[in-house]
C-alpha cells in the first residue's frame, strides 16, 4: 500500500472522529438543550443530509475540475467555518444552518478522498476502499468513545471538540496533501445527469432501482438510531456515555469482526442476493429486540445484531451495483447508490420524529419492521428483469437464422 495511502486512510479516521463528536447528539442537544420537537430535529437532520447530497456532487465535479487537493481544502474551510462559529453560536436557527454548512462541507470532502484513493493506487483494486472503509470506523469508534467522556463536562464542549478536530484535519490536508494531489491522477467519474441512455428501457436500472428501494428503506431504518433512538434512551434515563458506548461497540465490531463475518459469508451464503436478505433478516431481529428494549443491556444487544446485519447489508449493495453496471457506467451506478443511501439518511430522521411525536417509539418500530418485510420482498424479485433478458437472449439463440 502506497504511504500517501496512509496519509489519506488517517486523514479519512480524523474527518470521521469529527463528525463523530456531533452525529450521535444532534437530536438530543436539538430536542433537549433547544427544547424542539423531535419533528423539528428530523428536518434539521434532513437539511443536513440533504446538504451532504449537494456537496457530494460539487465535489465529485470538483475533484475532475480542479484536482483533489483543492477541492478537500475547499471541503474543510466551509466545515471548519461552520465548525468553529458553531461553538459561540448554537441557538436553534444558527445550529439548523450551521449543520446545513457542516453537511456541505462534509459532502464535498468524502467523494474527493474516495476518489483520491482509488487514484492513488489503482492496482490496489477494491483494497484502498476497503482501507478508507475501517478507517470510517476506525472514526466512529474513537470519536463515539471520546463523545461521551466530552459530554460529561457539558454537552455543548462537543461543538469545541468537532471544531479542533476540523482545524487539525485542515492544517493536517494542507501540509501533506498539496503534492500528493498533484501527483494523483484523476479518477474517471460519470455523472448522473449526463448518462443518455433511457432508464425505462435499460434492464439493468430496473433491477438497480429495484435494489435502491431495498436499500433506502434499510437506511430509513437504521438512521433511527442515531435520531429517534438517541432520545428516547435519553426519556429511559440512559445516560449519555451509555449511548455512545453503543456506537463505539458498531464501530470496533466492524474493524475487528468482519473476518469472521466474512468467512460466514463465504461459507454459508452463496451469492450476493442471499446475502441481502440474510443481512434483512438480521436487522429485523435487531428491531424486533429494540421494540421491547427499556433497559441499556437490551440496547446493547440490539446494537450487536444490528452491526451484523449492517456488515451483510452494506458491502453487498455497492458490489451488486458494480456487478450491474455496463462498462463506463460503473460510476454513474454507485452514484445512484450513494444517493439512495443519503436519502434514506435525510427522510429517516423527519420520517421517525413525526411517528414518534404523533404516535409512539413502539409503533414507529412496528412501521419497520413491516417496510423490512417489504424490502425482502423486493430483494427476492430485484434480478427479475435480468433474468427476462437472459431467457429472451437463450431462446433467441434457439431460433435458427
Amino acid at each position: 500500500m502506497p504511504k500517501s495511502l496512509w496519509l489519506l486512510i488517517v486523514a479519512m479516521a480524523i474527518n470521521v472522529t469529527g463528525a463523530s463528536f456531533l452525529w450521535p447528539l444532534n437530536a438530543i442537544i436539538i430536542h433537549q438543550e433547544l427544547g424542539r420537537s423531535l419533528t423539528a430535529a428530523g428536518f434539521v437532520l434532513m437539511l443536513n443530509a440533504g446538504a451532504g447530497v449537494l456537496g457530494s456532487l460539487i465535489g465529485g465535479r470538483l475533484f475532475d475540475k480542479i484536482g483533489a487537493y483543492q477541492t478537500m481544502i475547499f471541503g474543510l474551510i466551509v466545515t471548519t467555518v461552520s465548525a468553529v462559529v458553531l461553538v459561540f453560536y448554537h441557538s436553534y436557527y444558527f445550529y439548523m444552518f450551521l449543520l446545513i454548512g457542516l453537511g456541505f462541507g462534509s459532502g464535498v470532502i468524502f467523494p474527493a478522498m474516495y476518489a483520491l484513493a482509488g487514484s492513488l493506487w489503482p492496482e490496489g483494486g477494491r483494497k484502498p476502499f476497503n482501507a478508507m472503509y475501517i478507517a470510517q470506523n476506525v472514526g466512529v469508534a474513537l470519536g463515539t468513545a471520546l463523545v461521551g467522556v466530552v459530554a460529561t463536562v457539558e454537552l455543548t464542549a462537543v461543538f469545541s471538540a468537532n471544531a479542533l478536530m476540523y482545524t487539525l484535519l485542515t492544517v493536517f490536508v494542507a501540509i501533506c496533501f498539496k503534492s500528493i494531489g498533484a501527483k494523483a491522477q484523476h479518477a474517471s467519474t460519470s455523472n448522473v445527469f449526463e448518462q443518455k441512455t433511457s432508464l425505462r428501457s435499460n434492464y439493468r436500472m430496473q433491477s438497480l432501482a429495484l435494489l435502491s428501494v431495498a436499500f433506502f428503506i434499510c437506511w430509513v431504518a437504521y438512521t433511527q438510531w442515531q435520531a429517534n433512538v438517541s432520545v428516547h434512551t435519553q426519556s429511559l434515563g440512559i445516560s449519555l456515555q451509555h449511548y455512545s458506548f453503543l456506537w463505539t461497540i458498531n464501530g470496533l465490531m466492524i474493524v475487528f469482526f468482519q473476518p469472521i463475518v466474512s468467512w460466514l459469508i463465504k461459507k454459508w451464503v452463496h451469492t450476493l442476493k442471499q446475502q441481502m436478505i440474510v443481512g434483512v433478516l438480521i436487522f429485523i431481529l435487531s428491531y424486533t429486540v429494540l421494540l421491547q428494549a427499556s433497559v441499556f443491556s437490551m440496547f446493547l444487544i440490539a446494537m450487536i445484531i444490528l452491526t451484523i446485519g449492517e456488515m451483510f447489508v452494506w458491502p453487498a449493495v455497492p458490489t451488486i451495483a458494480s456487478k450491474l453496471a455496463p462498462k463506463n457506467k460503473e460510476g454513474f451506478y454507485q452514484g445512484i447508490i450513494n444517493s439512495v443511501a443519503t436519502g434514506g439518511r435525510m427522510i429517516g430522521p423527519l420520517l421517525g420524529g413525526v411517528m414518534v411525536d404523533f404516535f409512539s417509539m413502539s409503533m414507529l418500530i412496528i412501521v419497520l419492521l413491516i417496510l423490512f418485510v417489504f424490502a425482502i420482498l423486493i430483494l427476492f424479485i430485484y434480478d427479475l428483469p435480468l433474468k427476462r433478458v437472459l431467457e429472451g437472449k437463450q431462446q433467441e439463440a434457439q431460433i435458427p437464422s
